[in-house]
C-alpha cells in the first residue's frame, strides 16, 4: 500500500502562486510510479492538470493550466510538487495526487491511477 499525502493549498489572490506537495509512504518504490495531479471543483468530474515520469524527464500539461503550472518531482524524498503561478479564480478546487504504474500513454486517465491522495483545497480570489 502507498499513503499519499498532500500539502500547502490555501486561499490565494488572482495572480498570486501556490505550491502543492504530495509525500509518499508505506510500502513504495516511488521512482516506480508516474505521478500525477487532478482537481474537481464543486459540481464538475476530477480533471487531469499535470503528470511527471517516474525518472522526471517526461511531463504533460492541460492546455488550461499550460505555461503557469511545473510538476517535478523528488523521488530521493517520494515528493512530487505542483508549483501553481499566475493563478486564475477557475483554478478553484480540490487538487489531488495520485500515483500509476500503467503506460505513460495512460497518465491523462484518472481511472488508471492505484493510489490517491485525500485532496488539498486550492481557492483563488478575484
Amino acid at each position: 500500500q502507498v499513503q499519499l499525502v498532500e500539502s500547502g493549498g490555501g486561499l490565494v489572490q488572482a495572480g498570486g502562486s501556490l505550491r502543492l506537495s504530495c509525500a509518499a509512504s508505506g510500502r513504495t518504490f516511488f521512482s516506480s510510479y508516474a505521478m500525477g495531479w487532478f482537481r474537481q471543483a464543486p459540481g464538475k468530474e476530477r480533471e487531469f492538470v499535470a503528470a511527471i515520469s517516474r525518472s522526471g524527464t517526461s511531463t504533460i500539461y492541460a492546455d488550461s493550466v499550460k505555461g503557469r503550472f511545473t510538476i517535478s518531482r523528488d523521488n530521493a524524498k517520494n515528493t512530487v510538487y505542483l508549483q501553481m503561478n499566475s493563478l486564475k479564480p477557475e483554478d478553484t478546487a480540490v487538487y489531488y495526487c495520485a500515483a500509476q504504474t500503467s503506460a505513460w500513454t495512460r497518465v491523462l486517465v484518472k481511472e488508471e491511477y492505484r493510489y490517491w491522495g485525500q485532496g488539498t483545497q486550492v481557492t483563488v480570489s478575484s
